[in-house]
């Protein structure tokens, strides 16, 4: 055993072939624990995580563990295992993002502000983020570190005795802590289990990395003048790039990338909220297949929200129109660094020949 106190991290480093991911939404109410356990399941499912195992804590909530094998072998070139902790925290960053909105709608469903406020012990004023009840200011989701330790299956909880238990996620509703005590316990489910269908986490990876970049991406490209959004005239879909007309036209994959690519651009193009809304539903019953819903609307809640001027990504962001396969540039493409150019070039053009 070569672990030993006082390792440095290139030590630690070294040493690590693997690691887990480990999930606990932390919150001092069990109704409440259950709700965001179940959101973050539907979070993994969505994604195609299937290898993900769960188990009652023994305490106040419950664990989600996935396994390193569900992870893709290396990630841009590198690695899995030499991406701890950064990957870890951007998959739960974006698992975060990701459910927030209905985590809120499911809170607000459950009980008032001021009853889940007396829920939880914390003041009101300690749960409300500026656009109302912030579920993460109720419910604590912190990144474990290559320190912490979590408590074995099957053992029991110091406080309460209760066992800390694997069960099935569709189990979850049912449950209750009593089924957790010592004499009622059966040792039936596993939790992170070896024998597991490899890299099942990889569309969960690649999305919480697209994120991570674009919700990083630093404004630094001179646009053209054009004013306020409100103040903007709406610039019609016949003066749109060609890698915009084709996303336009459905995809089968890259969908999520490219709600963030339309909402921006069709906002830089001078789009009323409600007519990008209208747009992008349109677009998506085109995709094959079409994304949640609810995903949809998370995300123009999102960015109608947002006060800051936010660009599409730059034309040589691989990971999105090359890697997409949307970028198929004519004549007005050439020297453009963003999409948003394209129709001002168009534009003048047509000016000049009057």
């Amino acid at each position: 055993m070569k672990l030993e106190v006082g390792l440095t991290k290139p030590e630690l480093d070294k040493l690590r072939v693997g690691w887990d991911i480990f999930i606990d939404p932390d919150v001092n109410d069990f109704e409440i624990a259950k709700i965001a356990v179940k959101q973050i399941i539907e979070a993994l499912r969505d994604h195609g995580v299937r290898n993900f195992s769960l188990k009652f804590s023994g305490g106040k909530g419950f664990h989600i563990g996935i396994p390193f094998e569900s992870l893709p072998e290396k990630i841009n070139l590198q690695p899995s295992k030499k991406l701890y902790p950064e990957l870890l925290q951007k998959i739960i960053e974006y698992i975060k993002w990701y459910v927030r909105e209905q985590l809120r709608e499911e809170l607000l469903a459950l009980d008032s502000l001021q009853n889940i406020s007396q829920r939880i012990g914390k003041p009101l004023n300690k749960i409300i983020g500026k656009d109302g009840l912030d579920p993460f200011k109720v419910i604590s989701m912190d990144i474990f570190g290559s320190r912490h330790l979590f408590r074995l299956p099957y053992s029991l909880h110091e406080s309460s005795l209760l066992v800390s238990l694997p069960i099935k996620p569709e189990r979850i509703d049912r449950f209750e802590k009593e089924h957790a005590s010592p004499e009622r316990v059966k040792v039936e489910e596993k939790f992170l289990k070896q024998k597991v269908k490899m890299h099942d986490a990889e569309a969960l990876v690649v999305e919480a990395l697209d994120w991570s970049a674009k919700h990083k991406v630093e404004v630094k490209e001179e646009i053209p003048r054009i004013g306020r959004r409100k103040k903007v005239r709406e610039i019609p879909e016949k003066f749109f790039p060609p890698c915009i007309k084709t996303i336009l036209n459905g995809l089968s994959d890259g969908r999520k990338r490219s709600v963030f690519i339309l909402i921006n651009f069709l906002r830089q193009m001078g789009w009323e909220d409600e007519k990008i809304r209208d747009k992008l539903e349109e677009w998506n019953s085109k995709n094959m297949p079409p994304l949640r819903a609810n995903y949809l609307r998370t995300q123009l809640r999102w960015h109608f929200r947002q006060e800051r001027n936010l660009l599409p990504p730059n034309c040589d962001n691989a990971t999105f129109y090359k890697d997409m396969k949307v970028c198929s540039p004519d004549k007005f493409c050439r020297g453009l660094k963003n999409p948003i150019t394209y129709p001002f070039k168009k534009l003048r053009l047509k000016k000049r020949k009057g």
